[in-house]
């Protein structure tokens, strides 16, 4: 199910998320060029997820309301606003502040964006089949935008990484958001229900409640938590292994492309394979491969082990946004959106010191063990997960 909307969208996706991802790559490195401490940059880039925990749950609630207009021209001009006052007073005080708006533009659009898609799909394939399509759009724009700004950085200013090209770096982010407008604001909008008159102001615990909701959110935690563990980790142990940063940095590519192709391949097999089924071959593979991860001496076996990795956990997220779709009440697709990103963005922040701390107790390849043999423990917690009949569906909290 592509249409011409749907394309525009993902390509409107891209355009503002990669305005986030190109001032995460100049933003750091304007800073460590500053004489900033590799303490005061990793506080710089934690601000790019921080605003996404604190305006997830508010923004997905404004997009129930809304739809998708009003919370996207947000989107864009915070994205717009950040990217340029980096470009106009590049001191890292101005930095901290593109990284929380252009941050927390991308976690609002993102809302926005997958609600609006979910309520296009007419079944469940096409809901499968629209967010294998949209789970692209991250992907590409972790692409486009750090290499964009990074070619501007070392070739538009008179030498390479001086402060012009770094304005130029900036000022061209703050253009794309405004590529996203033109190429979304003409997308059709949707009838927004409204509850009932007297109905009680929904909370985030009635949602909570759930507990087909409650499952999902623990299973894509998993999912997401092996992620960050595989991010976080395989830099020490390749480290470990005797490998240079150019061979560590090919097998973290290797594990991102991996990830953007099976979201390509995925809409072909939507009709033939369930969400269940998909989440639960994936827990599988993950497990297995994180026993076998740190067993592998060479840099080959560790790149055979990436490439699994990123094809089994790049394949839970379209089916998970399926699946939440399909369990929520349709009045509160946002909320239930916004409190995955909270959720998702909460575990980023707190899970690599976990792994950190693990990791000088029991080493790395035991994080790999522990984590692999959690993700197979919760397989159990896939096998539970149903998509309630139209006769059951709820309707509202």
């Amino acid at each position: 199910m592509v249409t011409a909307e749907l394309l525009r969208l993902i390509v409107a996706q891209v355009c503002l998320h990669a305005a986030m991802t190109g001032t995460r790559l100049a933003a750091p490195l304007l800073a460590l060029q500053q004489g900033y401490s590799a303490v005061a940059v990793g506080m710089l880039l934690a601000l790019f997820a921080l605003t996404q925990v604190f305006l997830a749950l508010p923004a997905g609630r404004y997009a129930d309301r809304h739809g998708l207009r009003r919370p996207l021209a947000i989107a864009v001009t915070a994205a717009m606003l950040g990217a340029a006052l980096a470009a106009l007073w590049p001191t890292f005080a101005v930095l901290c502040l593109a990284a929380l708006l252009t941050g927390g533009a991308t976690g609002i659009a993102t809302i926005a964006l997958q609600r609006h898609v979910g309520r296009v799909a007419q079944s469940p394939t096409q809901l499968r089949q629209v967010f294998s399509w949209l789970a692209i759009s991250p992907a590409a724009a972790n692409f486009v935008g750090p290499f964009a700004a990074g070619l501007l950085i070392d070739h538009a200013g008179r030498v390479p990484a001086d402060l012009p090209g770094f304005r130029i770096a900036f000022g061209l982010l703050a253009l794309l958001p405004l590529a996203c407008w033109l190429l979304a604001r003409g997308a059709q909008e949707r009838p927004t229900p409204r509850p009932p008159p007297g109905t009680p102001k929904p909370r985030a615990l009635d949602l909570l409640g759930q507990p087909m909701f409650r499952r999902l959110l623990f299973v894509n935690w998993l999912q997401s938590a092996a992620w960050d563990v595989h991010t976080f980790v395989l830099p020490i142990l390749g480290h470990e292994r005797g490998l240079s940063a150019s061979v560590i940095g090919a097998l973290l590519g290797a594990f991102a492309i991996a990830a953007a192709a099976i979201r390509v391949v995925l809409p072909a097999l939507a009709s033939r394979l369930s969400e269940r089924q998909v989440i639960t071959a994936s827990n599988i593979v993950v497990a297995a491969v994180f026993v076998i991860y740190p067993l592998t001496g060479s840099a080959l076996g560790m790149g055979c082990c990436s490439v699994a990795l990123g094809i089994a956990l790049g394949a839970v997220q379209p089916m998970v946004m399926s699946m939440l779709h399909q369990i929520t009440p349709h009045a509160r697709h946002g909320e239930a959106l916004g409190l995955r990103v909270l959720t998702l963005n909460a575990s980023s922040v707190v899970m690599p010191m976990l792994f950190g701390a693990a990791g000088a107790l029991i080493g790395v390849a035991g994080v790999f063990w522990v984590v692999g043999g959690v993700v197979a423990l919760g397989t159990r917690a896939v096998g539970g997960l149903r998509v309630p009949t139209p006769a059951d569906e709820p309707q509202s909290l």
